[in-house]
């Protein structure tokens, strides 16, 4: 890469998208290009082809993709795998039919199988049955990570591929329907303090394992990835550090400043009992997160406060 390359950031808006936008930023890179959905559909094949036609970008991230929580993979299978798979195939296919000279796919630590060992290696991939909660996703994922060596392997493209543990941050999607279990814990703590609630009901029994990552930690070593990684294998990006659910909640609940009991429905499901990452490999390559988590949900719960009537919600 160089400073004037033309970086298309699919998903430049959303939580990840915006993240590596400000990164680029920060690393000297001014040339990046953005569409929102309404400006170009991903899914739509010939308006992709028609958008690399006209901006011939030399290095593309594909950070836009169909997300969200247990409830969202539950309920709409279907949409997670179809819109993953159609985003997935135009955009990669477009760039290796543009040549482009770099694309970095992110792909999500919740691919790995339901029982990987811990933490959880690279190579762990494929190797077991995925989390049913969220299959639809896992397999489509799995599949842009796949078609990303494919194309190294047949035609010698430089499309690398990332693999983000539970991300947090600015921009982050607190609609309690969709959205992942930290931003759904702010929103609930906040609105239940604001309310004068006496509790506040989670999801589940609280014991599963998470690990969690700022935003703008993972946006900085998808940088140094583009700068300065081009291994068929997929890099796992993340802290190494990992708390139950319901130390997060404690947590989270202190940094809102909510006084009120905290209710755990156990008839909900708790989702992969344990999903931790081994960073071995991103750190052998020389980088290491900053922001731990304490930091990170204040930083977060800040920006909510300031944009909580613009957040996704």
């Amino acid at each position: 890469m160089n400073k004037q390359d033309r970086i298309y950031v699919a998903g430049h808006r959303g939580l990840v998208g915006s993240a590596i936008v400000r990164s680029l930023k920060r690393s000297g890179y001014e040339n990046i290009i953005g569409r929102t959905h309404s400006e170009l559909d991903l899914k739509d094949q010939a308006a992709v082809r028609a958008f690399f036609d006209e901006e011939k970008p030399d290095v593309v991230v594909l950070a836009a993709a169909k997300v969200g929580g247990i409830n969202a993979n539950n309920t709409a299978p279907a949409d997670f795998a179809y819109e993953n798979m159609a985003i997935q195939c135009n955009v990669i296919g477009a760039a290796h039919d543009h040549k482009a000279k770099k694309l970095l796919f992110l792909g999500s630590t919740c691919i790995y199988p339901r029982m990987a060992p811990q933490p959880i290696p690279e190579d762990a991939l494929l190797t077991g049955p995925l989390e049913t909660t969220n299959e639809a996703y896992a397999i489509a994922k799995i599949a842009g990570l796949e078609m990303c060596k494919f194309f190294k392997r047949q035609y010698g493209d430089d499309f690398i591929s990332c693999m983000p543990t539970n991300l947090y941050g600015p921009h982050d999607n607190y609609d309690l329907k969709g959205s992942h279990v930290l931003p759904a814990m702010i929103r609930k703590f906040h609105e239940a303090k604001v309310n004068g609630a006496p509790s506040v009901t989670l999801w589940g029994t609280g014991s599963p394992l998470r690990e969690f990552l700022y935003v703008d930690d993972m946006a900085d070593a998808c940088v140094f990835l583009l700068e300065n990684y081009s291994g068929e294998q997929h890099v796992n990006i993340g802290t190494g550090k990992e708390l139950t659910i319901r130390e997060l909640a404690e947590l989270v609940r202190d940094t809102v400043g909510y006084t009120g009991t905290i209710v755990w429905d156990d008839s909900m499901p708790d989702g992969t009992p344990r999903k931790l990452t081994d960073v071995t490999k991103l750190h052998s390559l020389g980088f290491h997160h900053k922001v731990d988590l304490p930091e990170g949900i204040r930083l977060s719960y800040d920006w909510f406060r300031k944009n909580v009537d613009n957040a996704r919600m």
